[in-house]
């Protein structure tokens, strides 16, 4: 007898990236020490050499990863010299979370600081080629005001 499935897993928000990376299991341990992600599965090739997927829960969102298989196409950032995607995760204490990144070999692209969007606010590339930006929100704005004051940053008033 047949089993109802859902077609959308009720545990997977809207959109799930896919990251790929060299050498994933590097990349998963990095992930648990900088964001306190967990993996939550994995599945590798039939000799074990490399993982085909893996699951990571982040906070009440989930991301793949896999390793490269250049043969098929499937490149990471590092080989391709560089990556047009930032991932943006909010989080309760981004001075903890950055500092952390940092300490575990991240590559800093903002510094952190108050921004005029109202929140702390940095950017790294993790040590895979995936670029990260995290922030914690310090003050609820206005779209008018968010304008206003990006308007003044940018010199434009």
């Amino acid at each position: 007898m047949a089993k109802n499935v859902s077609p959308v897993p009720e545990d997977f928000l809207s959109i799930t990236p896919h990251l790929c990376v060299r050498d994933v299991e590097r990349a998963v341990d990095w992930y648990k020490q900088v964001f306190d992600a967990e993996e939550t599965y994995r599945n590798t090739t039939p000799d074990g050499g490399k993982i085909i997927h893996s699951e990571v829960k982040l906070g009440d969102s989930r991301f793949f990863l896999n390793d490269e298989f250049p043969e098929q196409g499937v490149i990471s950032p590092i080989s391709l010299k560089g990556s047009a995607v930032t991932f943006h995760l909010y989080v309760e204490n981004v001075d903890e979370v950055f500092q952390r990144a940092v300490d575990a070999g991240a590559e800093v692209i903002f510094p952190l600081e108050n921004t005029f969007w109202g929140d702390r606010y940095a950017m790294f590339k993790d040590p895979f080629g995936h670029y990260w930006s995290i922030a914690s929100r310090i003050e609820d704005l206005s779209p008018e005001e968010i304008q206003q004051r990006g308007n003044a940053y940018l010199g434009r008033d």
